[in-house]
This record gives C-alpha cells, structure tokens and sequence, in this order.
C-alpha cells in the first residue's frame, strides 16, 4: 500500500492543480492575516471558505483521481497485491496532496504571522485540523461513488449533488423542519440531525473554540448547552473520525467484491 500511497502522493503533487490549490491558500492566509487586526475575524472568514470550498474540492479531486486512473488501477489488479492495499494507497495518496495544500498553503502564512506566540495557535490549528478531516470524509465519498458508478458522468453528477446536498440543502431542510415543528422540543432531534453532517460538525467545532454565542446558532447552542465546550469538542472530533471511518470501510467492502 505504501508504494501505491507514494505513486499517488508524488504523481498529483506534480500536478498544477495541486499548485493552485496550494497558492490559493497561501494568497488567503497573506490577505486574511496580514490585512486584518482581528486573529479571531480571520479564523471565522477561513471557516466560511474551507467548510465549502474544501468538501468540494475533495470531491473533485477524487472522483477525477478514479476515473483517470482506472486504466492503471486494472493493471495493478491484475498483480498480486490486495484490492484494499491499491484501493487506500490510492485514497491516502489523493487526501494527503490535498491535505499538505491546505496545511502549507495556510501554516506557511500562520508561521510569519508569528501566530504560535500567541493565544490563537489553537484555533488556527483546529481550523486546519478541520479542514484536513473534510478532505479526508469527501475524497473517501467521492472514491465510494465512483467506485460504484462506471458511467463518468453520472459519477461526477452524484458526487457533485452529494456535495450540494451536504453543503447547502441540508441546512435549508433541516431550517425547515426547525420551523415547522417549532412547537415540539427539539434539542435532540437537532444533535442528531448535526451529527449527520459532516460539514456541520466542523463549523460547529470551530465555534465552540471561539466562543462566539452570536455565530454558534441553534445546533450549536444546544451542543455548547448539553456537552460543554470541552465535551463538545470531543463529540465534534469523535464523530468526525466515524465518518472518516465509515466511507474507508466501505470502500474496502466494496472495492474486494467488485468485478472490474
């Protein structure tokens, strides 16, 4: 597997998207650090952009990874080697390039700031320690989709769509519901309906450290009022590892019984 991880690992850091990815980040940590007096500002605006346009590029990068990589894919299992080392060593090559854009692309701005003196290197490192558990839950959804899905637009379609779902028309429904059922308590219906949500979650991982009750909202409030904010970032990190986990297990599942 670790051959695989590094084939993946080195063959998409060469990549110019990865570079992109990667300057992207560094230009936003500049302008966000930099330009604003306010550490805690900045962390809240990084959060708005990485809970949306990280899931999003995760799933691209992985479903993209998959199909341009088939050809190869049916060499490897056509070798003696396990179809869940070539299957992970390809998912952890695809997240880990990701992931080290992220990293360096906002630690190397985080580290001339002078961040780690000060107060805020916990919140800028659970930023990014968020940021790198959604590259890992969506590059693994989108290796499930494509893995299940041979036709490459109805795979780039249900990634998208499962994105979509997850980023914006999830919150709408779940508002809904909110409304229409606000005579009723809804204190666990609301931290079941969080859990469900992996982008959620992070937001409201990230909040709970701040302490901002303005911007924690309803689910964060009832999370910050039956755990705690300690508690609450323990739940938040525990549930965040079991959809990493789930996806990764499915994969494994999936990719040993598929006929290629």
């Amino acid at each position: 597997m670790l051959k695989i991880l590094k084939y993946s690992f080195f063959d998409l850091i060469r990549s110019r998207w990865s570079y992109v990815y990667f300057l992207f980040y560094l230009l936003l940590g500049f302008v966000l650090l930099f330009l604003n007096n306010d550490v805690s500002k900045a962390v809240i605006t990084l959060m708005n952009i990485i809970i949306v346009l990280v899931p999003l590029i995760g799933t691209i990068f992985g479903v993209m990874y998959y199909y341009n990589s088939k050809e190869f894919t049916e060499l490897l299992l056509a070798q003696p080697i396990r179809r869940s080392s070539i299957f992970l060593g390809q998912y952890f090559g695809v997240a880990g390039s990701q992931t080290m854009s992220l990293v360096l692309g906002l630690g190397i701005p985080f580290v001339m700031y002078g961040l780690f003196k000060s107060d805020a290197i916990f919140d800028f490192s659970l930023l990014l320690v968020t940021g790198a558990f959604l590259t890992l839950i969506f590059t693994a959804l989108s290796f499930n989709i494509a893995l299940s899905n041979e036709n490459k637009i109805k795979g780039f379609g249900y990634a998208v769509l499962l994105w979509l779902f997850l980023a914006v028309i999830y919150d709408g429904l779940f508002l809904m519901s909110l409304i229409i059922f606000k005579e009723y308590p809804l204190d666990t219906f609301s931290l079941a309906a969080t859990m469900f949500n992996p982008i959620d979650l992070s937001r409201i991982l990230i909040l709970l450290e701040l302490d901002i009750s303005a911007l924690l909202g309803y689910t964060g409030a009832v999370f910050k009022k039956f755990f705690g904010t300690q508690t609450g970032l323990i739940i938040s990190i525990v549930m965040l590892v079991i959809w990493t986990a789930i996806p990764l297990w499915w994969l494994t599942y999936k990719a040993k019984r598929k006929d290629f």
